[in-house]
């Protein structure tokens, strides 16, 4: 059966260029886009793709950044197989966004996304939400309390009301974007407020 895989013996030179040429660009893909970035727990990752700015901003002046990340947050904790599982998922999803142009100007998350981070919610805030005197004696109060999307009264944690790229005020600063800092004020702005001072 692999004598069928191996190709005629003219024909090897070129699959095997053709296959060095195909994992050489997927190296130099995954080293340009940091893809070891998202095995990773740290935040700046967010910010490898600038739509995510104001959320990464915002998520950095709240009190969650002293004890959540983002994926504390935005994927299930539940275990290894399933936080890895969904993080490829919506990773190969966003970078798929991204690189067609995409992206859209005011970040929604779908019904996944929606279902992991009330259950991380409740996970962290679990004494808050649900009473142990309450549910004791009211039989519906955990249900009560879990029946409707924690961001329907919280509206401000952690993420602020700052929803879109178009936004003004968290994204006029310098980003750690690909390991570097960058001006985020491009150079043709910045010649067209001097010539206008001048």
């Amino acid at each position: 059966m692999l004598k069928k895989l191996i190709p005629p013996k003219k024909w090897q030179p070129v699959v095997i260029a053709l296959l060095g040429a195909i994992v050489g660009l997927t190296l130099y893909i995954a080293k340009t886009a940091r893809v070891t970035s998202y095995l990773s727990d740290d935040p700046e990752t967010c910010v490898n793709c600038h739509v995510m700015t104001p959320q990464f901003e915002s998520w950095k002046h709240s009190s969650h950044r002293e004890v959540a990340t983002c994926n504390d947050c935005h994927v299930p904790q539940d275990n290894v197989v399933s936080k890895y599982a969904f993080k490829a998922k919506d990773g190969l999803y966003h970078s798929y966004m991204y690189t067609m142009r995409m992206e859209p100007q005011v970040i929604k998350m779908h019904q996944p996304g929606r279902e992991t981070v009330q259950a991380n919610c409740v996970r962290c805030h679990n004494d808050q939400v649900k009473d142990a005197k309450m549910t004791s004696w009211v039989p519906s109060h955990s249900h009560d309390r879990t029946d409707r999307a924690c961001w329907e009264c919280h509206r401000e944690v952690p993420h602020g009301r700052v929803k879109s790229l178009s936004s003004v005020g968290y994204q006029i600063q310098n980003l750690p974007v690909q390991g570097e800092k960058k001006d985020v004020v491009p150079t043709w702005l910045k010649e067209a407020l001097k010539n206008k001072k001048n």
